[in-house]
């Protein structure tokens, strides 16, 4: 259970003001048609935080466990000062219009997820702890918290977030999860 909740915080905590947000808001104003994005952000995030997960799994079980804990401990800490650097949208292909809302969200999502924080994250918690379930299913749960009140809300209140307190107490977050996982260990 420790393994769900804490990949459902850590990602939801992260993902506030990430360019998926960003991302979550176009789609909305671009297709105003809320499930099929939802649908779309839902199979995008779950196919990429399986495979990441998997991989994570795999790296844990190549390296020695002391050494993966440093590592573990060392990338928490990093993810820690890299959340604190805002991300900026990168101008998205207006050519997925045309496929529609689930398709346009599925492609730009999956590939917006693609080395992004959220991602790492999920890859260092699968090397973490032991069920990939649970890591699977709360890196996926955080995103679809952080995204969906984007896409259900519109504009109404994405600019009212005070988005650096949220980034310095989401790298808090992560600076405690490095020193927890080395106090474990220890």
């Amino acid at each position: 259970m420790e393994a769900l909740l804490t990949s459902t915080l850590s990602v939801a905590v992260a993902e506030i003001g990430d360019k998926t947000q960003l991302l979550a808001l176009l789609l909305i104003c671009r297709f105003r048609k809320p499930w099929p994005i939802i649908a779309g952000m839902f199979a995008a995030t779950l196919l990429n935080h399986a495979g990441a997960a998997w991989i994570g799994e795999m790296i844990s079980r190549w390296l020695d466990p002391k050494l993966m804990t440093y590592l573990v401990a060392g990338a928490f800490i990093a993810m820690a000062v890299w959340i604190l650097v805002p991300d900026k949208m990168d101008d998205e292909d207006s050519k997925l219009d045309k496929y529609g809302p689930f398709l346009a969200t599925f492609v730009l999502f999956f590939i917006a997820e693609i080395g992004d924080k959220t991602q790492i994250a999920t890859v260092l918690l699968a090397a973490k702890y032991d069920s990939l379930v649970q890591v699977i299913t709360g890196t996926t749960l955080g995103m679809m918290l952080a995204n969906v009140p984007v896409v259900l809300l519109g504009k109404l209140g994405a600019d009212k977030l005070p988005l650096k307190s949220i980034r310095i107490g989401c790298a808090i977050l992560f600076i405690i999860l490095g020193i927890s996982t080395l106090i474990v260990t220890a």
